[in-house]
């Protein structure tokens, strides 16, 4: 029976074995992404969970590298 999510709206998910859109939670949890709102976005799946990587990379970078230099008031790092 194919898993519902918001307001009874089938869940699609992206099986990273298999490469496979399936409706409703058929595979392992392991190797499953989802759940997606729809097939086509379940079949897009290793394009945005590249991207959502790289965003939270980048702001990891950033939470990271947050008060390690005072910047100045026009923009420049200052001379060290």
């Amino acid at each position: 029976m194919p898993t519902l999510g918001h307001m009874n709206a089938p869940e699609y998910w992206y099986n990273l074995e298999t490469g496979d859109v399936e409706e409703g939670m058929v595979s392992p949890g392991y190797d499953r992404a989802g759940p997606f709102s729809s097939r086509e976005e379940a079949a897009r799946a290793p394009e945005i969970i590249k991207q959502r990587s790289q965003q939270w990379a980048a702001e990891e970078a950033a939470d990271d590298s947050w008060g390690s230099a005072a910047k100045r008031s026009d923009g420049e790092q200052p001379q060290r």
